[in-house]
């Protein structure tokens, strides 16, 4: 779809673009992936993207226990994608939304070079980062209703930097997301749940973040990498319904409306108030492998094209239905987020409810 037919749609259907509105992101980008989803629907496609997971390396300049990534072999972490590859995966996968995450973006030497040509190619960019390079990169980028940093952030200090494995993490997490935020760039964080949290301290986290003054918050239980060192601490879904229901209560308790980047549907899911099944294909990864099969978090394959991936991948063998051990304890939102957006508009009263979340 080109940016001409985008733009029509969009005049066309602004009253269906709340679908994304419970999220707290820019106009432009409710108004924009509102069109794209309705241009989806209009021509009845059932499996499109919505957001491009796109790792331009995985080398990483932090070692988390939680993490399967860095443990690939020396001579793949030293690979990394090149901009026009990044530049092709996105016109390939047409996704309005590109995450670029890894390992470390920023440890990428074209990594400005890549979020800029994304930007100009109207993609609303989310770069994910631990943080530790970002302060002194910011001179690498402009502010733009198009870019996002998304903040790695696991707990408030002893708790996120025994995560990552290195005192003083968070620390310079918090200044670079002050810095960021003092030059106009819109900041959001991304907090990767484990088993033995504490609803309180979560909710203290989730506080602090927001009057610290981010944009929003994402949140998601930990998916258990086969490659990661630590195997103990993953949640299974009677839990994970069991925490979350216990940390949106105590943020109930304080008359906190902390601002995550999430649709309400999804929130519903993970309190296991509604029973999703996994839209793999709707955040396809793309790696210096190619496009991975099935999905982000693990690896049955991969291809060269996404045409492949979405016509010759058995999507009946993925997903919590399909009684896929591998499957049968995710709940991260890379998979439910897609499903939940597609609830989000299946009935009037689903539409209103998003509706009504966005006012808030």
């Amino acid at each position: 779809m080109d940016q001409v037919e985008n733009e029509k749609i969009a005049d066309d259907c602004v009253g269906s673009c709340y679908i994304l509105g419970s999220m707290p992101i820019p106009l432009k980008q409710v108004v924009k992936v509102g069109a794209y989803v309705s241009h989806q629907q209009l021509k009845k496609r059932e499996k499109f993207p919505l957001v491009l997971m796109l790792e331009p390396l995985f080398r990483c300049n932090l070692e988390c226990a939680g993490c399967g990534k860095i443990q690939f072999p020396e001579e793949i972490l030293k690979k990394h994608l090149s901009p026009e590859q990044c530049f092709q995966a996105a016109k390939e996968c047409g996704a309005p939304v590109v995450s670029i995450a890894g390992g470390e973006p920023l440890i990428h030497p074209q990594i400005e070079e890549i979020t800029q040509g994304l930007i100009d190619r109207k993609k609303f960019v989310y770069l994910c980062t631990n943080a530790i390079l970002l302060e002194r990169k910011l001179d690498g980028f402009s502010p733009s209703d198009y870019l996002t940093f998304s903040v790695h952030m696991d707990g408030l200090k002893k708790r996120h930097d025994e995560l990552v494995c290195r005192d003083g993490v968070f620390d310079k997490a918090i200044s670079a997301i002050s810095a960021a935020k003092k030059r106009g760039f819109r900041v959001t964080t991304n907090t990767t749940v484990f088993d033995g949290e504490k609803p309180e301290d979560l909710a203290d986290l989730f506080d602090y973040l927001m009057d610290l003054g981010v944009d929003g918050m994402m949140i998601s239980p930990g998916y258990s990498y086969e490659k990661a060192p630590d195997q103990k601490h993953f949640l299974q879904r009677e839990k994970t319904a069991q925490l979350f229901e216990a940390v949106f209560r105590e943020g109930e308790k304080r008359g906190r409306k902390w601002p995550f980047n999430h649709s309400p549907f999804f929130l519903d899911f993970l309190e296991g108030k509604i029973d999703y099944d996994c839209t793999p294909w709707g955040n396809p990864n793309y790696s210096v492998f190619g496009w991975q099969k099935p999905c982000y978090l693990f690896s049955e394959g991969y291809v060269q094209s996404f045409k492949e991936l979405i016509e010759d991948t058995p999507w009946e063998k993925y997903g919590h239905r399909s009684q896929n051990p591998k499957c049968k304890d995710c709940m991260v939102h890379c998979g439910y987020e897609p499903t939940a957006v597609k609830d989000s508009t299946r009935t009037a009263s689903n539409a209103l409810r998003s509706l009504v979340s966005a006012l808030r």
